[in-house]
């Protein structure tokens, strides 16, 4: 670390994240989640910032992908700029790759995070929904084989807050009818299923780095195959839907890393052209910036540290909720290991709910929706489908919500919710 970096960070006492300083109860705010970070995520960035050869996507976001890939067992992987961008990207790389069809069908849960939806409409693609199971608050994968067609090409497999429902049944039914299973796997990046990651399974996921997930680059994301053509697709989407793969220095070699960069590329054209301006895709802009990758290296090391702590911290703060009659979280299932995104709370009714999120907001403690509960109720997405044929869907904004349990959570923050909680059961009493 050179000098301007080591005073720039001179006198920074980690850690750097949302809920760091002193907490005094009461007055501080217990965030819901926040990066897990240090002064090596810091330094990281700084270096990439100070002495990278490019500012956007370049040498230390590839160095991130091989990273990522070799930790999530997936053969290739390509960064974008949000999770929301990399299920746009997934879907519409997946659409070229195996030829589908406008019009053509993908089974979705009607609850859940808005772009995990959008993406496939935006490819001209048929979401098709099944309603959640309120003892887990998942898809009911009991519904998904009636949905099937023979224009359906996929489900999206999308656990709410990282629990994994009982995966054995899906990939039966994905292996009977011969479908892709796709993972939006941005919510249970590390959870597992008889000890493999649920992302194995599957021909495609994607994950985000917002500060709410496992990982954090600030903002970011990630699609990984163990398709290659798939993944070039992808990444030809999301560089302008330019044919050229160089990376960071590649880019200075005058033959480039084909051996053959100025060359007649272009059928139509009777002349030689620079492979950096053949556009085999009609793509996007969804390149991150290469601190992002440098700070994603950092954090990817980490990624077992922050699943123990999520895992951990979701069982002690729900065994305080737990003591609230009417009130229960969720467990996982026997062959489950799921890497919390939070820790789901289930009220008996309306009015307790709206009564325990107040209060614990009331004393700076964040809660938030079981995301946008019944999608079929918002405007942007009312005209898909009748919400009211998906009624256990409709109950989560009544009864459901939800707190971190992220490695940001301290154990004096723990305490804090359980006097904040036990005041909560003093005052049903009264």
């Amino acid at each position: 670390m050179d000098d301007l970096i080591s005073n720039l960070l001179d006198g920074v006492t980690p850690p750097y994240f949302a809920n760091s300083g002193e907490f005094i109860p009461g007055k501080s705010s217990v965030y819901y989640s926040g990066p897990y970070w240090d002064k090596r995520e810091l330094e990281a960035m700084l270096k990439a910032l100070l002495h990278g050869r490019w500012l956007p996507s370049g040498e230390e976001v590839n160095k991130f992908e091989r990273k990522f890939s070799k930790k999530f067992n997936k053969k290739h992987s390509l960064m974008v700029n949000s999770g929301s961008s990399a299920n746009l990207i997934m879907l519409s790389a997946l659409k070229k790759r195996f030829g589908w069809e406008d019009g053509d069908e993908i089974i979705v849960s009607v609850v859940g995070f808005p772009t995990t939806i959008a993406p496939i409409v935006q490819c001209g693609l048929k979401p098709v929904f099944v309603d959640i199971d309120f003892s887990d608050l998942n898809w009911d994968v009991s519904q998904i084989e009636g949905k099937i067609t023979p224009r359906t090409r996929g489900v999206i497999s999308s656990p709410v807050l990282g629990n994994p429902y009982d995966y054995d049944q899906i990939l039966d039914i994905c292996e009977r009818n011969k479908i892709q299973l796709i993972a939006d796997n941005c919510d249970s990046l590390g959870s597992k299923w008889e000890g493999k990651y649920l992302t194995d399974h599957a021909i495609a996921a994607s994950c985000s780095f917002y500060p709410a997930h496992h990982i954090c680059t600030g903002e970011g994301g990630m699609v990984s195959s163990d398709d290659e053509e798939l993944i070039t697709i992808a990444r030809q989407l999301a560089w302008w839907g330019r044919d050229c793969y160089c990376v960071g220095s590649q880019n200075l070699l005058s033959c480039g890393t084909c051996g053959k960069r100025f060359d007649k590329w272009i059928e139509n054209y009777d002349g030689i052209i620079d492979h950096k301006y053949v556009y085999t895709q009609m793509g996007y802009n969804l390149k991150p910036m290469d601190f992002q990758g440098a700070i994603g290296s950092v954090q990817v090391e980490k990624q077992d540290e922050i699943h123990y702590h999520r895992r951990l911290n979701k069982k002690r703060i729900q065994k305080h909720f737990e003591q609230i009659d009417g009130v229960h979280s969720l467990n996982e299932l026997p062959k489950a290991e799921t890497s919390w995104f939070g820790v789901p709370i289930v009220c008996k009714d309306k009015e307790t709910k709206n009564n325990l999120a107040q209060h614990l907001e009331l004393n700076k403690i964040q809660t938030r929706n079981y995301f946008a509960g019944n999608l079929l109720m918002h405007p942007g997405y009312s005209h898909l489908d009748d919400y009211r044929k998906y009624p256990n869907a409709s109950r989560v904004l009544d009864e459901v919500f939800f707190v971190g349990c992220s490695p940001v959570i301290t154990d004096e923050m723990i305490d804090y919710i359980g006097i904040i909680i036990s005041r909560f059961k003093n005052y049903l009493k009264i």
